[in-house]
C-alpha cells in the first residue's frame, strides 16, 4: 500500500511560509516528510528488539453507578473520543450497572469473564476501563484478562504526553505521568521473592530473602522520586518567570481575559476570531495544552490581554490539575472568565458543571474568589434548538456565536469590553502639545470621553489608571474619582 504524501493530503497549505505557527503545527500533524538516504535493510532481527507499529484494538468498559443510563453511555461515547485521539480503534464498548465499582475487579469476578471472552473474540490487545483504577484492580484485570489493562486517567496523560509541545507543557505532563506511576510500580515476573532483612525472615536469616525483584523496585521509586523533585523544581522556575510576566502586566494595569471551557468546545477559534491570533484549531481533544496570550482591544480603544488556556473534561485526573497549577491560576487571576460552551454537545449542561466544578476547587485551593465569568455558547451553527433553550435557562446573560461562520461574534467584542475593569479616575486636563505622549498613553492605557485641540493645548476627559492619573495631575482641571 502506497504511504500517502504531503501532496495527497487535503487542505493543508504547501507554501510554509504564509502559515501561521499554529497552522503550521497543525500541518506538520498532518503531514508525512519523506528523509532519503536513511533506509536501513536489517539481515538479522533477532539482533535487535523489533515490534510491528500499528493501532492498538481496545475495548471500552464503563460502571453506570449514578446517573441516568444516557449520561453513562455519554460518558463512555467521550471515552471512545480519548481512545480514538491517542491513536487507538475502538471495537467495543461495554457498560456494567452496579452501586458501586467492585473492589477487586472494577467490575466484578463474573464480567471479567465475559470480558475476557470478548476480548478474545475480538482480537483486542487493549481494555479501556472509564473510571481510575486501583493499582490492585489493575494488576487482577491483567492477570484474569491477558491483555494490557489501562484506566481514563492514563489514557488522558497519555493524549497530554502526545500533545505536549513547550519545555513547560512537556514538563508538566511529564511530573503527572510519575505521580500516577508511582503507586503502581511492579517487578519484573510474579515469582520474584519479596525483601526480607534482618530478623525479619525467622531463624533461616535474612540475605537469602532479599529478593531482586523487590530491590528494582525501591531502585525504580527512589530514581522517580528524585525526577519528580527535578520536575517541580523547573516548574516552580517557569511559575516565577510566568509571575514575573504577570505582574508586568498588573504594574501596566493592563486588563486579562481568560477563555476557559471543556476540552474541543472551541476556545482557540474563539481566541482567533477575536484577536486574529492564528493559533491552532483543531477538532481534537486536548488540542491546546500550552496557554496561549495574544494583545487585542475594545472598540474604545483600551487594551487588554486574551489567553487560550488548556480544556477540562470530567474527571480530570487530580495529578494534571496539580501539574498544570500555575497555567491554571492565569484563568484565577484574570480579570474577566470568558466560559466557551460547546452548544452542539450531546450534554452541554454537564461540561458547564464540570468546568466550574474544577475552576472552584482551584479557587479553593487558592483562598481565592474566582473574577467574573461570560458564558459563550459556541458552535450554534450546528447546535439543537432544545439544547441551545436548555443552555439559555442555566445562563440566562450567556453569549451565543459560531466561532466558524463569525455569527455573534460583534456581539461578544460588546460584551467583553463591557465587562472589563474601567480605569479608576476621571480627569479633566488641558495638556500643552509639548507633553503629547501624556495624551497618547491615555488613548493607550486609558479610556478617553471626550477630546479638543485649543490653541493652549489638548483639553482631555478620559478614565485612566492611577499612575497616569498623577502624572496629569499638574495640568487637571477637575479630577474624582469613579
Amino acid at each position: 500500500m502506497t504511504e500517502p504524501t504531503r501532496n495527497d493530503l487535503p487542505d493543508v497549505e504547501l507554501d510554509d511560509r504564509e502559515l501561521s505557527q499554529g497552522e503550521l503545527d497543525l500541518a506538520e500533524r498532518a503531514s508525512l516528510r519523506r528523509v532519503a538516504g536513511l533506509s536501513t535493510e536489517l539481515t538479522d532481527v533477532t539482533e535487535v528488539e523489533y515490534r510491528k507499529l500499528r493501532l492498538e484494538r481496545v475495548v471500552l468498559v464503563g460502571v453506570w453507578t449514578e446517573g441516568t443510563a444516557e449520561q453513562s453511555e455519554e460518558s463512555l461515547a467521550e471515552l471512545a473520543r480519548l481512545a480514538e485521539t491517542a491513536g487507538s480503534e475502538v471495537l467495543e464498548g461495554l457498560i456494567q450497572r452496579r452501586s458501586r465499582p467492585d473492589p477487586a475487579t472494577y467490575i466484578g469476578a463474573g464480567k471479567v469473564r465475559e470480558l475476557a471472552d470478548i476480548v478474545l473474540a475480538t482480537g483486542a490487545d487493549t481494555v479501556v476501563c472509564d473510571g481510575e483504577l486501583s493499582p490492585s484492580q489493575l494488576r487482577q484485570l491483567e492477570e484474569k484478562i491477558k491483555v494490557k489493562v489501562i484506566d481514563r486517567t492514563a489514557l488522558i496523560l497519555d493524549i497530554f504526553a502526545q500533545h505536549a509541545r513547550s519545555k513547560e507543557g512537556k514538563a508538566q505532563v511529564e511530573l503527572a505521568q510519575l505521580q500516577y506511576l508511582i503507586p503502581r510500580l511492579r517487578g519484573w515476573g510474579q515469582n520474584l521473592a519479596r525483601q526480607a532483612g534482618g530478623r525479619a525472615g525467622g531463624g533461616n536469616g535474612g540475605v537469602g530473602l532479599r529478593g531482586p525483584g523487590e530491590t528494582k523496585l525501591e531502585t525504580d521509586r527512589r530514581r522517580i522520586n528524585k525526577r519528580v523533585a527535578k520536575l517541580r523544581a523547573d516548574i516552580d522556575a517557569m511559575d516565577t518567570i510566568r509571575a514575573t510576566k504577570r505582574g508586568r502586566r498588573v504594574a501596566n494595569a493592563v486588563p486579562s481575559v481568560a477563555l476557559v471551557g471543556y476540552t474541543n468546545a472551541g476556545k482557540s477559534s474563539v481566541l482567533n476570531a477575536l484577536t486574529g491570533a492564528g493559533v491552532l484549531v483543531e477538532d481534537a481533544l486536548f488540542a491546546t495544552l500550552d496557554p496561549t496570550t495574544r494583545r487585542s482591544a475594545t472598540p474604545d480603544g483600551r487594551v487588554f490581554t486574551m489567553t487560550d488556556t488548556v480544556g477540562f473534561v470530567r474527571h480530570l485526573p487530580h495529578q494534571l490539575v496539580e501539574a498544570f497549577r500555575s497555567t491554571l491560576e492565569e484563568a484565577a487571576d484574570a480579570d474577566l472568565l470568558v466560559h466557551v460552551v460547546d452548544g452542539s454537545a450531546a450534554s452541554p449542561e454537564d461540561q458547564l458543571t464540570a468546568v466550574r466544578q474544577v475552576l472552584g476547587e482551584i479557587a479553593e485551593q487558592r483562598s481565592a474568589t474566582l473574577p467574573p465569568e461570560l458564558v459563550v455558547i459556541n458552535k450554534i451553527d450546528a447546535a439543537d434548538e432544545v439544547a441551545l433553550a436548555r443552555l439559555r435557562h442555566l445562563a440566562p446573560n450567556a453569549v451565543l456565536v459560531s466561532a466558524h461562520t463569525g455569527a455573534g461574534i460583534a456581539e461578544l467584542t460588546t460584551e467583553v469590553a463591557e465587562r472589563l475593569p474601567h480605569p479608576e479616575v476621571t480627569v479633566d486636563a488641558l495638556v500643552p502639545y509639548t507633553r503629547g505622549e501624556l495624551v497618547a498613553r491615555a488613548h493607550a492605557d486609558g479610556e478617553v470621553l471626550a477630546e479638543d485641540h485649543t490653541s493652549e493645548g489638548t483639553h482631555l476627559r478620559a478614565r485612566v489608571h492611577p499612575d497616569l492619573a498623577a502624572a496629569l495631575d499638574r495640568y487637571v482641571t477637575d479630577a474624582s474619582p469613579t
